[in-house]
């Protein structure tokens, strides 16, 4: 998802009555053309909807805000390789989880995976149960290594466009 996309998407979330699109444009920080192309790049991929003439979230669009705003630090999901060794990798968001899987030695994705660290993680902070119990689907697969990551990766994915 573009940043210019999530502009938009977090602008939406904050504005409380109807405006103008111009007013709606400037808020966001895009020309006029660009917002519309960026909101209906967002309709398409099924996070907003028009709806008496105007445009609302949808839970898809809601489910991403929430992926993309940090928790607090306490909530953070710290990475490990084993029981006492830290990796120095911790996600205060599903977007900051998503990024560090693509860095992050495939030994501790093998590790949190098979604990279902992961699933819980999302489940009890993001209370996010489709996406938790997507990735508990992975721990059937037995999948290790590089064909692991990407299998986290593409779940997390297909749930946010990230």
């Amino acid at each position: 998802m573009m940043d210019d996309q999530l502009r938009v998407l977090k602008v939406m979330s904050e504005v409380t009555n109807r405006i103008d699109m111009n007013s709606f444009a400037q808020m966001v920080g895009l020309k006029l053309e660009e917002t519309l192309l960026r909101m209906q790049d967002l309709a398409n991929a099924g996070f907003i909807r028009r709806i008496n003439g105007g445009y609302s979230i949808t839970e898809k669009g809601r489910a991403l805000l929430k992926a993309i705003t940090p928790v607090p630090k306490e909530l953070a999901f710290h990475f490990y390789t084993d029981i006492g060794q830290p990796t120095g990798f911790s996600a205060e968001s599903l977007k900051d989880f998503y990024e560090i899987v693509k860095r992050v030695a495939a030994a501790s994705l093998e590790f949190h995976l098979y604990r279902e660290d992961f699933e819980n993680w999302i489940k009890t902070v993001f209370k996010n149960t489709a996406s938790a119990g997507a990735l508990a689907e992975l721990r059937a697969s037995q999948l290790k290594g590089e064909e692991l990551r990407q299998a986290i990766l593409k779940t997390i994915a297909s749930k946010f466009n990230f």
